[in-house]
């Protein structure tokens, strides 16, 4: 019987017109707009604009001048369950990802205690079937405890629903390490994702290191920190023939490595994070500890870098790092902060306000990079096409808002782009079939006659 990787609470499937959106789904080779008719959770039919009629028992929604995108999948989050709930929490962290669009989330294991063992695993799922508002996945540690020294039952805890392993918040630094669990990848399945970094390189570095960390006389990380191990792991990997997932690269030497590692041969892919994509390392010149994450935001050649990199498709997606942290952690100084910002509901605004409106990337780009995480996990990518499960969003590409202005759906509201007015505001997702999330705006439609 087939082990289920994604959960969350039931709900009732959805029964919807929405009507008049202009779909853009590259995967489905849609681009114009049209009548979505959602019946029991399904995309039942796409026709032209006022053509086709509602479901009996169902809503119409109004969406002229509206966008439909395939809901995004986020590969990379921190729910800080169990543990650190004051932090956030399952139900909070994916109604968060909802409003932003998201309809899965992958979830990594440093917690309290670290998913190590199957019975803090199936513990997860219990939970996320019970309160996850979208579908949530988990990711176990390669290593007990994340010390890199004794890898975790990988068959078990994969047999236990996990969808991949990773010490994320730590790299593997020992390479005789990481080969024991490519090896042993290869018998329990499942992808290894990878964090890369040196610790004897990046230290107590606090930002990157470069002209404005010696200008603000903080202890910089360098980029060859990340940029050694990618190429490191990237070796392993296409010795022993595995497959490896690079996460929240940050510089052009990274993305350098990850292209000559696939023109090698390598199995490999790699995802990056909006704020690498949108800030440099000027902006930490506020010492505003929002700007404090790890990988830390880097120079403006490297993020031209990453940003080239994901329009060529050598980096494959696009993840937040959604990395909540409490106010009084973050209201210290800027050295002695934690590293994280939060991004689930900001993370599409962001990258359309700051690249796409810009002219530095193609619409079509990122929402088809959104969604991409899914496909490195071996899950089904969303799509807008008649008998496909409804998994979308709905966003107002001219609605501005100033983030944090009302709130955060996050328990946690360490977001690097705070106080920011950004544009393109999702009004609707619908996640596995149901709707997890309607903003207020979202006006209904009369039925036609």
């Amino acid at each position: 019987m087939a082990v289920a990787r994604l959960h969350h609470r039931p709900a009732e499937p959805a029964e919807l017109l929405i009507r008049g959106a202009y779909v853009l789904d590259p995967r489905s080779d849609l681009d114009d707009p049209h009548d979505i008719l959602i019946r029991g959770g399904r995309v039942a039919e796409l026709g032209a604009p006022g053509t086709l009629q509602p479901p009996p028992s169902g809503d119409v929604l109004q969406a002229i001048g509206k966008h439909a995108f395939p809901g995004f999948v986020d590969p990379h989050v921190h729910l800080r369950t169990p543990g650190e709930e004051y932090k956030e929490d399952l139900q909070t962290g994916t109604r968060a990802a909802a409003a932003g669009g998201f309809c899965a989330v992958i979830a990594m294991p440093n917690t309290k205690p670290v998913v190590d063992e199957a019975a803090v695993l199936r513990s997860l799922t219990d939970l996320a079937r019970r309160d996850a508002e979208v579908p949530t996945g988990f990711l176990a540690a390669i290593t007990r405890g994340l010390d890199g020294q004794e890898l975790t039952e990988m068959a078990e805890l994969r047999d236990a629903g996990a969808l991949g392993f990773t010490d994320d918040g730590k790299p593997v630094t020992s390479a005789g390490m990481l080969r024991k669990a490519l090896q042993y990848q290869r018998l329990a399945g499942g992808l290894l994702a990878l964090h890369e970094e040196d610790p004897s390189l990046s230290r107590d570095g606090a930002m990157h290191e470069g002209a404005v960390s010696a200008r603000l006389g903080l202890a910089g990380i360098p980029s060859l920190s990340e940029s050694t191990m990618v190429m490191r792991d990237a070796a392993l990997a296409r010795y022993e023939d595995a497959r490896v997932h690079f996460q929240h690269l940050s510089c052009e030497e990274s993305v350098q490595a990850l292209q000559q590692a696939r023109q090698a041969g390598a199995r490999v892919s790699a995802e990056v994070c909006p704020h690498h994509l949108t800030l440099t390392e000027d902006i930490v010149r506020t010492l505003d500890s929002r700007f404090k994450m790890n990988p830390p935001l880097r120079s403006e050649s490297d993020r031209l870098a990453l940003v080239q990199a994901l329009k060529d498709g050598v980096i494959d997606c696009i993840a937040t790092d959604h990395a909540p942290h409490a106010r009084h952690e973050k209201e210290v100084p800027f050295e002695e902060a934690p590293m994280g910002t939060t991004g689930l509901e900001t993370a599409f605004a962001a990258l359309y306000t700051e690249l796409v409106l810009a002219g530095e990337l193609e619409l079509p780009v990122i929402v088809e990079r959104m969604s991409a995480g899914a496909a490195v996990y071996e899950l089904p990518v969303p799509r807008i096409a008649p008998g496909e499960p409804a998994n979308l969003c709905l966003v107002d590409l001219e609605a501005s808002f100033e983030v944090g202005a009302g709130g955060y759906f996050s328990r946690s509201e360490n977001c690097c782009y705070h106080g920011r007015t950004l544009r393109g505001r999702v009004l609707l997702t619908i996640a596995a079939g149901t709707v997890a999330y309607r903003g207020r705006l979202l006006a209904k439609a009369p039925a036609l006659a």
